[in-house]
């Protein structure tokens, strides 16, 4: 026998994504659940996944395509009925209509995200993100090996990009540009004029437009514009979306991309070759919350503005403290640097002397350092112990 030892090597994709692509952003949330496996009393404010269940109604019609043997391949595009309600869905909240065949179904957004990315760009070609960012997206297109310009949003205009901003971080090798609104994790909503004058630039540069709208159903008080909305041609436009949040979704994993019909022809060639559809049931139930949806998705984003009003006037109480109100979304962004100059360091504090886990600012980039990223996705309960925590902390740090 050889007992020689096997020296294997490693793709050049899988040593991009090793080390810390991620570490620094979810250190602290880690810590934290170990915490809580070894029985510890951890408030977890530091992650986005509904707390709601998935509604009954959509549950049930799963189970009942189940029965009837919805369980086999579904095309590369997704089922024909679920592209069919993403696309009155489009055409109900823009201007213009929108077919099954402008529509892509993905295993989630994430998914969808790095499908379309993987279609439009080559490594080398260079992109623009508005930061501060998910920390979703660095791992994404350190894979695809982009180029990545960074255009800020700076907290004194609440987060939101100026069409200055943006347009400044284009250069000759930009072949797209990357928005997300509502954004995680300010909860920021770029303005329809800003939409539609970044839409007609990138038009005229030859650059795709893509927009994550992953919270488009969570608004509050401002009513979302989708970018399909505001711009006056779609031919660069790619918009993505999904069912995560707004239907308490998260662990169906079922998103999509409404695109050109070139586009999603290509789409249609990628996922054929890396994921071959998804499942049948889950589509048809993804099908039906889509068009029957607006009782349960408005009870939940009601829920989610008591919540954030609520945690909003505890942090008027915490002195030092100050905070962005968001206009969507399911997050809080805390300014900390009264208390401590290093976001990490007051997270890593934070948890260990009071059993709160938060997110640190500087996950999201430069333009969210001295910030904690709190979230809403816990019951009324949960969040007031959580705020009475941090604000003992913020009394008595030691």
């Amino acid at each position: 026998m050889n007992n020689k030892p096997f020296h294997g090597t490693f793709s050049s994709l899988a040593l991009r994504l090793d080390g810390d692509v991620n570490a620094r952003a979810w250190a602290v949330h880690e810590r934290a659940l170990a915490m809580r496996r070894r029985g510890d009393n951890v408030v977890l404010l530091s992650i986005g996944d509904p707390d709601f269940r998935t509604p009954d109604p959509i549950i049930d019609n799963a189970v009942s395509h189940m029965r009837v043997g919805r369980t086999h391949y579904s095309p590369a595009l997704g089922e024909l009925n679920l592209r069919r309600a993403v696309a009155d869905y489009e055409t109900r909240v823009s201007p213009y209509s929108c077919s099954a065949e402008n529509v892509a179904i993905f295993p989630g957004v994430t998914n969808a995200i790095y499908s379309v990315l993987a279609c439009l760009l080559n490594a080398g070609d260079g992109i623009v993100i508005v930061e501060p960012q998910y920390v979703g997206y660095p791992p994404i297109t350190k894979a695809l090996q982009l180029k990545v310009q960074l255009a800020c949003a700076h907290s004194n205009n609440a987060f939101t990009p100026g069409y200055d901003d943006i347009i400044a971080a284009i250069n000759d090798d930009t072949r797209l540009v990357f928005l997300n609104t509502p954004a995680n994790p300010t909860g920021a909503i770029i303005d329809k004029s800003t939409l539609a004058a970044l839409a007609d630039y990138c038009l005229q540069r030859n650059i795709w437009l893509v927009c994550d709208e992953v919270y488009s159903m969570f608004t509050y008080e401002k009513k979302h514009v989708s970018l399909r909305s505001a711009a006056a041609c779609l031919d660069n436009i790619v918009v993505i979306d999904g069912l995560s949040k707004s239907h308490a979704m998260s662990g169906w994993r079922m998103g999509w991309a409404v695109a050109p019909e070139s586009v999603i022809h290509h789409l249609g060639n990628f996922s054929t070759m890396s994921m071959f559809g998804c499942p049948q049931f889950i589509q048809d139930a993804a099908a039906f919350a889509l068009n029957n949806d607006e009782y349960y998705v408005n009870e939940m984003r009601d829920r989610y503005a008591k919540r954030r009003d609520a945690v909003c006037r505890r942090l008027d109480d915490v002195p030092g403290l100050s905070y962005l109100r968001p206009e969507a979304g399911m997050f809080v962004m805390v300014d900390v640097r009264a208390h401590c100059a290093d976001d990490t360091e007051f997270a890593s504090r934070l948890l260990d002397a009071q059993g709160v886990s938060v997110l640190p600012g500087s996950a999201f980039g430069q333009a969210t350092e001295g910030h904690v990223r709190l979230s809403l996705v816990q019951t009324m309960d949960v969040l007031m112990d959580g705020c009475s925590r941090l604000q003992r902390f913020c009394s008595d740090p030691t």
